[in-house]
Formats: structure tokens, C-alpha cells, sequence
């Protein structure tokens, strides 16, 4: 038996005021809030409904794949730790997204919030014109400036895809 969670997630609105450097980080953890507000007070089951045929998304899935992607550009690219992906495995690429029974919530939201902390502890030491050590598949170098954009894109790209899931699972909308 799966139990409803009944968490409630904290998410404050970014200054209109703010420089840059505090204007990058306040959107990177508004759209980080976002995405668990959109889980918040569904159990698994919930969270591994899929979006729509042939569609595998799932509210599970991206709070995975967001785990991998923060750990790719902060920990890989900025830092050039070489940190092995959490999910994705040669046989599955997409593994993160493909969620099993087995798969929890409570399993990716610690992995996910981790992945986030070590990310900040990493940012902090650059300055956001510093470029990253680490290699990306590209091969090209990437700044800091470069990888907050990057992952505010990323998270309200699939903050998109979450609303439409969310609102699939329970009927509830808004942002």
C-alpha cells in the first residue's frame, strides 16, 4: 500500500530587484520548488501515471531525470568530477524516466535534493563568467551563466510537462 504524501512545498518568488548572480539562483530554485510542488500530496502510484500515449513521462521520471541533469552540468561539466549517471544505465538511456514499481519517490526526492546541494556548494566557489573543467558531449566549454540559463530552461521545459501531468493524475492545475 502506497501512502499520499502531505509535505508542503516552499517556494518564494524571485526579487524584481536583484542583481544577477541572486536573479539566476532565485528562478534555478523557483523552478526546482515548482517541480516538487507539482508532486506534492500524490503517493507513487501517482507519480508513475504516464502523461499520454506513447508518451513515458511521469511526475517520478522527471524528478529523476532532473536528479541526473543537475548532477551532469554541475558536477561533470562545471566541476569535472566524472560522476557516473544515477539512472541511466547502456542498455537504458532513458532509465530515469522509466520508472518501475520498485522506483520510489522518497528514493528520487532524497537523491534529487542531494544532487541540488551538491550543486550549490559547487556554484558557489565560480564566479559565473568561470568556465567549467569538466567535458560535455560537445566537446565545447561552458560558463556558469551558461548552465544556471541552461537549467532554468530545463526545469520549465519540463515544469510544463508536469502542469499537463499533474493535472492527468488529480484534476489539479495552477502554477
Amino acid at each position: 500500500m502506497t501512502t499520499q504524501r502531505t509535505e508542503s512545498v516552499s517556494r518564494v518568488d524571485p526579487s524584481t530587484t536583484s542583481g544577477e548572480r541572486e536573479a539566476l539562483e532565485q528562478w534555478l530554485d523557483f523552478h526546482r520548488a515548482t517541480l516538487a510542488k507539482k508532486c506534492e500530496g500524490l503517493d507513487d502510484a501517482q507519480l508513475r501515471t504516464l502523461s499520454a500515449p506513447p508518451s513515458d513521462l511521469n511526475l517520478l521520471g522527471l524528478v529523476r531525470h532532473m536528479a541526473q541533469v543537475e548532477r551532469g552540468w554541475f558536477r561533470n561539466v562545471l566541476a569535472g568530477e566524472k560522476a557516473p549517471w544515477i539512472y541511466s544505465t547502456d542498455e537504458d538511456n532513458d532509465r530515469d524516466i522509466h520508472v518501475t514499481e520498485e522506483d520510489t519517490y522518497e528514493e528520487a526526492f532524497a537523491t534529487w535534493q542531494a544532487e541540488i546541494a551538491h550543486a550549490r556548494t559547487l556554484a558557489a566557489s565560480h564566479g559565473l563568467d568561470d568556465l567549467g573543467v569538466g567535458t560535455h558531449r560537445t566537446g565545447q566549454p561552458f560558463n556558469l551563466r551558461w548552465i544556471y540559463l541552461h537549467m532554468i530552461e530545463e526545469y520549465a521545459r519540463h515544469n510544463g510537462h508536469a502542469d499537463l501531468i499533474r493535472e492527468r493524475v488529480d484534476g489539479e492545475t495552477g502554477d
